[in-house]
């Protein structure tokens, strides 16, 4: 049959060669005929074979084309559906059932983008009509993998709107919409509304038609949001987003809404129409995903993932301020023990409060976590120094101390912690978890509760700095500490004028401990208060035993700290002075220049009390801190002590001579007594005294020395030698 059909395609172009006009057009058209059935008759039996159960058992038309586009396979779901036979349709090219003003792609050029499509297109029957089809195509390949063939599955979908029943349907679908419409004219004013509008809104149509969009503003969001959106309103492009809005009843509540335009066939805005939803379920269901995502169920507290973020976040902060932060993981030892004999119930409970004495015992900036069973995270932000802390675990593990009350049980627990500090350990959150956990378990191995540092000389150092604490609250209360006076000199007579009280701890095992040591750690832990009340006391009592022996001994200046310096100050020093009946002459309080940058009415106020009692008042360290003559001007100050770090380099530092100078004008123009601290050289002495400076202290005279001592440098007369 191919050999036929090939002598009558050669014949047939023979033929046309000497034709013309019509009778050339029918040769040609026998030609492409004969050419038709020549492909047909040789296309790939193997695709042909694959492909026949296809035609036989598909309810749905399904055809098949080779790479050039012509007919290979037509089953009787597509007779059925164009009306055209096996024999009409195969061969032929499938142009043949495309519309004369169908103008979507060939098929050729669609299979040179992608191996497979589906695509909604217009073809026409046997009988003339005009049908929509939606056409799955998929690749046929041979077994090298080339593409062979195409598979074309036929749907027919219904017959496309009229423009009449395209209005008529959107409106329909925009009245039934559960989603509020909200559209206005070019002046902004609503010209239309659905019932979802009402539903959402409260507002009928009666109420909106005529109003402005205005209508629902919440006055939640800013110039700039707003600005946003009615911009959106003018043409400058559609906008998607979050409003806040206010229904009829005034209940605020969160819409999703879509801003756009139409315009005319000018281009200008003829209406502005808005679709929103009521979103306050999905608000809602949100928060409540957050907070699962985000937070412990049993405590409430941060879990692991919302502890890390913030601890990403403090780290952050702390890589740019430079700070100190520590990072503690806690284990609660004991619960499993309660669970197996109370019962799970009983075991929750006791983590709830657990948590709660955790979280009463920290700053409002630290952050607590519960990461999962009896495991506990703490994050410090901020710290001064990197045994704080270990105080602030001392701290968490002494609120374990007492049984804890659940009912009728009394359950005791303990905690293990590890402690890792960045950005010493490191600057990285996991990293940080791990060296806390580790430090943590070796924390447990120890026996006892406690708390352990990830590095051993980091632990090492805060245990001394806690077992220092510990020995300091019992060096109050066995008479460890005494007071030691140190001798103010007159630089015009060199007669022994005062004497500052100075505090010295005399260790059972240690000897002398410097000042320098403990009273910083007692300004941290508080015991400041109990220290300074002792000085006070003790400084009194002294000063009424030399009464008692007749001794004429000079006015003792004592130290307050600024945690001393509130409003209660007066009375417990009139309370000290009457018990030892000391007259307010006989003492003098020395303050420091932090103290006068803290509520300057308040501080002014305690000042006045102070010397209306007849006490001097000086200002020790001056220079060093934050004054200024605009202080010095409004507080009742009698003296200013030059502080030995300006006194140092004298007579040779030029600044230093400057700033003494300085000094020593400034007080004499406001009639206050100079002190200068620390002179150890006469070069020192000379300069001062030249300048006007009234009085010296410091080791060229005397260091601070005992009760007895200072007795007899006073009984005895001594006296500073001016040298010149």
């Amino acid at each position: 049959m191919a050999d036929t059909t090939l002598d009558l395609c050669m014949a047939l172009a023979r033929a046309a060669r000497s034709q013309e006009g019509a009778a050339l057009a029918q040769t040609l058209d026998k030609l492409d005929a004969a050419l038709a059935e020549l492909r047909a008759a040789q296309a790939p039996d193997r695709l042909r074979a694959q492909h026949a159960h296809t035609f036989a058992s598909s309810p749905e038309p399904v055809i098949v084309l080779d790479m050039a586009g012509y007919l290979t396979g037509w089953n009787r779901a597509a007779e059925n559906l164009f009306g055209y036979t096996a024999d009409e349709a195969i061969g032929q090219h499938v142009l043949f059932l495309y519309a004369e003003d169908d103008d979507s792609p060939g098929i050729n050029e669609l299979f040179l983008e992608e191996a497979s499509a589906v695509m909604e297109v217009r073809r026409r029957k046997k009988d003339g009509e005009v049908i929509w089809v939606r056409m799955a195509l998929s690749l046929i390949n041979d077994d090298a993998e080339e593409p062979v063939g195409m598979l074309v599955h036929l749907t027919e979908v219904g017959a496309q709107l009229s423009i009449e029943d395209k209005v008529q349907l959107h409106a329909r679908i925009i009245d039934e919409s559960d989603q509020g419409v909200l559209i206005t004219d070019g002046q902004e004013r609503i010209v239309s509304i659905n019932q979802a509008f009402t539903d959402i809104t409260g507002y009928t149509a009666e109420d909106a038609i005529g109003q402005t969009p205005d209508l629902l503003r919440s006055g939640a969001h800013d110039a700039e949001f707003r600005a946003r959106v009615r911009a959106a309103m003018r043409g400058e492009g559609p906008w998607r987003g979050e409003i806040v809005g206010r229904r009829k009843n005034g209940e605020l509540f969160p819409q999703s809404v879509t801003i756009s335009v139409v315009r005319d066939e000018r281009g200008h805005i003829t209406h502005t129409f808005s679709i929103f939803s009521d979103i306050s379920v999905h608000k809602d269901a949100e928060a409540r995903m957050q907070r699962m995502a985000n937070y412990d169920n049993l405590t409430g507290l941060p879990n692991r993932n919302l502890f890390g973020q913030l601890m990403g976040q403090a780290l952050t902060e702390a890589r740019r301020s430079h700070e100190y932060g520590a990072l503690m993981m806690i284990d609660v030892t004991r619960v499993g023990s309660v669970s197996d004999t109370l019962g799970h119930d009983v075991a929750n409970e006791l983590i709830i409060e657990v948590a709660r004495k955790f979280r009463a015992t920290m700053r409002d900036a630290d952050i607590l976590a519960r990461l999962e069973g009896t495991r506990f995270a703490v994050a410090l932000p901020h710290i001064e120094k990197r045994e704080h802390a270990g105080i602030v675990a001392q701290k968490l593990i002494a609120t374990l101390v007492q049984p804890v009350q659940l009912a009728a049980h009394t359950l005791q627990v303990g905690a293990n912690i590890g402690i890792a500090v960045f950005p010493e350990d490191s600057l990285d959150a996991t990293s940080l978890l791990r060296f806390a956990d580790v430090a943590m378990g070796k924390a447990a191995q120890a026996g006892d509760a406690g708390f352990l540092f990830y590095r051993e000389e980091m632990d090492q150092r805060a245990k001394e700095h806690l077992r220092l604490e510990t020995e300091l609250r019992h060096a109050l209360s066995t008479r460890q500490l005494e007071l030691h006076y140190q001798p103010k000199v007159s630089l015009r007579s060199g007669r022994i004028v005062g004497a500052e009280a100075l505090i010295r701890w005399r260790h059972p095992e240690k000897g002398m401990i410097s000042p320098g040591v403990f009273i910083p750690l007692a300004e941290e832990t508080g015991l400041i208060l109990d220290i300074g009340s002792w000085v006070l006391e003790e400084a009194c009592r002294q000063i009424k035993e030399w009464k008692d022996a007749g001794l004429a001994m000079p006015p003792i200046a004592v130290n307050l700290s600024a945690r001393q310096f509130d409003p209660g100050l007066p009375r417990r020093v009139s309370d000290v002075l009457d018990r030892y009946a000391v007259s307010p002459e006989q003492l003098m309080l020395e303050i420091t220049e932090s103290l006068l940058v803290r509520g300057a009415d308040t501080v002014v106020s305690i000042m006045n009390e102070l010397v209306a009692m007849g006490l001097a008042l000086a200002l020790d360290d001056f220079g060093t801190g934050y004054s200024s003559l605009a202080y010095l001007k409004k507080f009742p100050i009698s003296t200013l002590k030059i502080d030995r770090s300006f006194v140092i380099g004298l007579p040779y530092e030029e600044n230093d001579c400057a700033i003494a100078r300085a000094i020593v004008t400034m007080a004499q123009q406001l009639r206050q007594e100079i002190v200068a601290e620390g002179v150890e050289t006469a070069e020192q002495m000379a300069f001062l005294r030249d300048l006007g400076c009234d009085q010296l202290q410091g080791y060229l005279f005397s260091a601070a020395v005992t009760a007895d001592e200072f007795v007899r440098m006073q009984t005895e007369g001594q006296r500073l030698a001016f040298g010149r």
